[in-house]
């Protein structure tokens, strides 16, 4: 028997100073050693980019009561790199990623910040989630969140994961009686259908500014834009290996006899 506490890393792509990331704090900050490091600014949509030419800035702050925070000038997923490297002295047990403000559910995961962080420690083999909530509104109402938050990461503490796990938790916008509760789900298949609006700028230079709307292409019942759709919290394990096992079994059968040695 051990009295220590599970070590919790927390990161975001919304800034240190957001919301979403306070309500996950709040969520969980009894049931570990909590450590935050995350972006000292909004890092929205940079994906799984990192800092490579540039200096990365790290200051200690006083964000969250009794909570070692950290603030990082570096994107989501340097703020990973940063904490396993100079911060946590011991192997976090679990990393938690978001609240994001708004979702990130099917093709979104792709552009996430806030996916990004909790990837980058399921690389380093800490399992990981990553939490959205539907709601892009800098002053959203977080309580149900933090209930699903809870929930889940009691469950991910009380039967540990595998160490590479990653999962995609995106959290509907519905009074708490409607809530339905969680749902396993698969990633839809849907895209983005962008347009650049075309602009002049004072100076009479043209600029473009990225519109567009959520296309989804998948008519299952059993995807995470479904389950939000019916006031249920979608739950996606991603996988880290990209790799399609199906085209690469196919191209080595219709290749392997075209001179390509394979």
């Amino acid at each position: 028997m051990t009295d220590r506490k599970p070590v919790i890393l927390i990161s975001n792509d919304d800034g240190i100073t957001a919301p979403g990331i306070r309500a996950l704090v709040e969520a969980v900050k009894d049931l570990g050693q909590v450590i935050v490091v995350a972006p000292d600014s909004p890092q929205s949509g940079m994906g799984h980019a990192i800092t490579i030419g540039s200096p990365l800035r790290l200051h200690k702050v006083e964000v969250f009561d009794g909570v070692e925070s950290w603030q990082c000038s570096g994107t989501p997923a340097d703020c990973v790199k940063l904490a396993k490297d100079k911060i946590l002295h011991t192997k976090a047990d679990l990393c938690l990623s978001g609240i994001n403000h708004g979702a990130n559910n099917s093709i979104n995961v792709i552009y996430s910040g806030t996916m990004s962080a909790a990837m980058e420690a399921a690389i380093e083999g800490i399992p990981s989630i990553g939490f959205s909530l539907c709601d892009f509104k800098f002053d959203a109402d977080f309580t149900l969140a933090k209930t699903v938050v809870r929930d889940i990461v009691k469950r991910m503490l009380a039967e540990p994961m595998p160490e590479h796990t990653l999962l995609n938790v995106n959290i509907p916008v519905v009074a708490a009686a409607d809530y339905k509760g969680m749902k396993i789900c698969r990633q839809a298949k849907a895209k983005w259908e962008e347009d650049f609006d075309h602009r002049i700028d004072p100076r009479g230079k043209d600029y473009y500014w990225m519109v567009g709307s959520f296309l989804n292409m998948d008519t299952g019942t059993d995807t995470d834009v479904a389950a939000l759709e019916r006031g249920y919290a979608s739950v996606v394990p991603i996988k880290i290996d990209f790799t399609d096992y199906a085209t690469k079994t196919m191209l080595e059968g219709k290749w392997k006899d075209n001179g390509l040695g394979i």
